[in-house]
Protein backbone atom coordinates (compact mmCIF):
# COMPACT_ATOMS: atom_id res chain seq x y z
CA UNK A 1 0.00 0.00 0.00
CA UNK A 2 2.75 2.70 0.92
CA UNK A 3 5.34 0.71 -0.86
CA UNK A 4 6.98 2.17 -4.15
CA UNK A 5 6.30 -0.26 -6.81
CA UNK A 6 8.21 -1.22 -9.58
CA UNK A 7 6.10 1.35 -11.93
CA UNK A 8 6.96 4.25 -9.49
CA UNK A 9 10.53 3.33 -9.91
CA UNK A 10 10.23 3.39 -13.84
CA UNK A 11 8.82 6.62 -13.91
CA UNK A 12 11.56 8.46 -10.96
CA UNK A 13 14.27 6.86 -13.25
CA UNK A 14 12.61 8.31 -16.47
CA UNK A 15 12.58 11.85 -14.92
CA UNK A 16 16.28 11.69 -13.33
CA UNK A 17 17.62 10.38 -17.07
CA UNK A 18 15.48 13.43 -18.69
CA UNK A 19 16.63 16.19 -16.29
CA UNK A 20 20.46 15.23 -16.03
CA UNK A 21 20.89 13.58 -19.38
CA UNK A 22 22.32 10.19 -19.73
CA UNK A 23 25.95 11.69 -20.67
CA UNK A 24 26.15 13.32 -16.75
CA UNK A 25 24.75 10.01 -15.31
CA UNK A 26 27.45 7.83 -16.83
CA UNK A 27 30.01 10.08 -15.58
CA UNK A 28 28.52 10.29 -12.42
CA UNK A 29 28.53 6.43 -12.47
CA UNK A 30 32.15 5.84 -13.73
CA UNK A 31 33.74 8.42 -10.94
CA UNK A 32 31.43 6.69 -8.43
CA UNK A 33 33.31 3.32 -9.69
CA UNK A 34 36.86 4.58 -9.48
CA UNK A 35 36.01 5.69 -6.14
CA UNK A 36 35.17 2.64 -4.85
CA UNK A 37 37.97 1.02 -6.84
CA UNK A 38 40.63 3.13 -5.21
CA UNK A 39 39.00 2.80 -1.99
CA UNK A 40 39.91 -1.03 -2.20
CA UNK A 41 42.89 -0.86 -3.44
CA UNK A 42 43.95 1.30 -0.58
CA UNK A 43 42.54 -1.38 1.72
CA UNK A 44 44.42 -3.82 0.36
CA UNK A 45 47.75 -1.99 -0.03
CA UNK A 46 47.14 -1.22 3.62
CA UNK A 47 47.47 -5.34 4.28
CA UNK A 48 51.19 -5.96 3.71
CA UNK A 49 52.34 -3.07 5.45
CA UNK A 50 51.04 -4.74 8.78
CA UNK A 51 52.51 -8.10 7.37
CA UNK A 52 55.89 -6.42 7.15
CA UNK A 53 55.77 -5.10 10.60
CA UNK A 54 55.24 -8.72 12.08
CA UNK A 55 58.06 -9.20 10.88
CA UNK A 56 61.43 -10.05 12.95
CA UNK A 57 63.76 -6.82 12.86
CA UNK A 58 66.57 -8.73 11.43
CA UNK A 59 65.04 -9.52 8.21
CA UNK A 60 63.91 -6.05 7.66
CA UNK A 61 67.59 -5.10 8.11
CA UNK A 62 68.49 -7.28 5.73
CA UNK A 63 65.28 -6.07 3.00
CA UNK A 64 66.36 -2.41 3.55
CA UNK A 65 70.14 -3.32 2.70
CA UNK A 66 68.65 -4.92 -0.01
CA UNK A 67 66.60 -2.03 -1.13
CA UNK A 68 69.70 0.76 -0.63
CA UNK A 69 71.88 -1.41 -2.70
CA UNK A 70 69.50 -1.86 -5.78
CA UNK A 71 69.12 2.23 -5.45
CA UNK A 72 73.18 2.72 -5.13
CA UNK A 73 73.18 0.62 -8.40
CA UNK A 74 70.92 2.36 -10.21
CA UNK A 75 72.34 5.85 -9.07
CA UNK A 76 75.73 4.12 -11.13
Amino acid sequence: MGGIGIWQLVIIAVIVIVLFGTKKLRGVGSDLGGAIKGFKKAIKDEEPTSELEKKPSASLNAEQQVADAEKSQQKD
